[in-house]
């Protein structure tokens, strides 16, 4: 019968470097996402108030 025993080992400090500048890459990537989305809803408001790039005089 051959029981065999698993140790956990923990990450090195090394890993944990590399794993929080992965996390703040990440966080990075998001908030240039979010950016992008409010400065669009922000366009496609200014264009339905009229206040945007085209002024709409017409109305």
């Amino acid at each position: 019968m051959n029981i065999s025993s698993s140790v956990a080992t923990t990450p090195s400090s090394t890993q944990i470097e590399v794993m929080k500048k992965a996390m703040e890459t990440q966080e990075q990537q998001v908030l240039k996402v979010l950016e992008g989305a409010n400065e669009q809803s922000q366009k496609v408001a200014a264009q339905k108030t009229g206040l945007g790039n085209n002024l709409n005089i017409a109305g």
